[in-house]
């Protein structure tokens, strides 16, 4: 289809990637049956490939890509795709061993769990997690509070005192009657499976490349200045996620002065972006992309034209791009994806990684069941008592996912 698709000989003389030589009259058209010939000889892509230009080539006009460029776009595509696996196995295996640290104080935790004795009174303010997260840090300024969360995320973005209390108020919002849950296996499931996301490339995606490509213009250094956009988009996404534990322990500080037992915040969709955890995972997604794009390019570039080509560049914008791209995947790896890990738990649904694949089969089925119920009660259902099933445990919100459609199920009791 690209090939029977004309356009003027004019217009690839436009928003070219290098500067146009001048050429000789009449030289658009003999270097149009060139590299038809050349096309022919070549590697045949295209059944139709030939046809295609011909046809062009009868109107007067040239096809949209050549058969080269149409081959030099699939060699490139193949680049891309294998170092955007790499880049992303290699994110998660370093924040992995990261996260993996946390187990160690899930094992105390799960040992130093106290009885049914009588609970201490904590004061508030004297806790570590609120004394780190809100005693004299953005207390009486939003700025300061930015600031903070900003500077925390290069820095041990994740204490013990964060991850105890963020666990604990998971479990009493979600599962209060099993204060041994296991939280670290819980939120390293999650993770696991939006890795599995992560490696795929969305229609989305295809789509910025396809821009990129049409505004890498000679002088314009595009592949220079978008490569600060996923830098730009991975600070901010660190700085919001510090923002939602500090903000975390702000409602309880603001709350309570002296409470009885532990410290528990209370975790909710409102505290991130347009009240939507999943927005975080999605800049995640592209930011990893977008820098294994920037990675592929410069080495598709440098295999294909070579160092010096002009396509290639300058070396002062050259280097700044690789720079940035190894600062990207230190900082996602060790600082952001496990912040994104353990911070995004914090709203108010719980995934269906909550349960082992049997019980979640178990559980959707259940849920399909009782979407297609109330479908055929139709608007009779309002008037029905609440079904046993959906009076079958404590007041949660379970969102799951299967084939790319959410169910959610939300049972009610007192």
């Amino acid at each position: 289809m690209i090939q029977r698709t004309c356009i003027p000989a004019g217009w690839t003389d436009n928003m070219l990637p290098c500067q146009r030589l001048e050429v000789k009259a009449g030289a658009t058209k003999e270097h149009f049956v060139a590299a038809g010939i050349l096309g022919r000889i070549g590697r045949r892509l295209l059944s139709e490939g030939d046809a295609g230009a011909d046809n062009c080539l009868k109107k007067g006009k040239v096809p949209l890509l050549s058969l080269e460029a149409i081959h030099q776009l699939h060699i490139f595509i193949f680049v891309l795709a294998i170092t955007h696996v790499i880049f992303s196995v290699a994110t998660m295996l370093l924040g992995g061993a990261q996260i993996h640290q946390w187990k160690q104080w899930e094992n105390e935790i799960q040992k130093d769990a106290p009885g049914k004795g009588p609970k201490k009174v904590t004061d508030v303010r004297r806790h570590e997690f609120i004394k780190k997260r809100f005693k004299g840090i953005g207390k009486d300024s939003r700025i300061l509070s930015w600031l903070h969360s900003f500077g925390k995320q290069f820095y041990r973005s994740v204490s013990k005192s964060d991850y105890t209390t963020m666990r604990l108020g998971f479990i009493m919002t979600h599962c209060p009657g099993n204060p041994k849950f296991d939280f670290h296996r819980y939120m390293v499931r999650v993770l696991e499976a939006d890795f599995k996301k992560v490696v795929g490339i969305s229609w989305y995606l295809w789509v910025f490349v396809v821009i990129f490509l049409l505004l890498n213009v000679n002088g314009w250094h595009t592949y220079f200045w978008i490569a600060f956009l996923p830098l730009f988009l991975l600070l901010a996404i660190g700085t919001k996620l510090e923002h939602v534990i500090a903000q975390l322990a702000h409602d309880v500080a603001e709350k309570h002065t002296a409470i009885e037992g532990d410290v528990v915040v209370k975790p909710s969709d409102h505290h991130f972006w347009l009240g939507k955890p999943r927005i975080i995972f999605y800049l995640i997604h592209f930011i990893f992309f977008q820098n294994a794009f920037e990675i592929a390019f410069f080495f598709w570039i440098l295999s294909t034209y070579g160092f010096d080509s002009c396509i290639m560049g300058q070396v002062r914008f050259i280097v700044p791009r690789l720079v940035i791209g190894v600062v990207i995947q230190l900082l996602c790896s060790y600082s952001t994806l496990p912040l994104y890990a353990i911070v995004t738990q914090m709203g108010s649904c719980y995934k269906k990684e909550l349960f082992n694949e049997h019980v979640q089969q178990g559980v959707l089925g259940w849920a399909q069941k009782v979407k297609m119920r109330k479908g055929l009660k139709g608007a009779a259902s309002k008037a029905e008592p609440t079904s046993n099933a959906d009076s079958a445990g404590p007041s949660v919100k379970i969102e799951m996912a299967k084939a790319g459609e959410d169910v959610e199920a939300v049972g009610n009791t007192e």
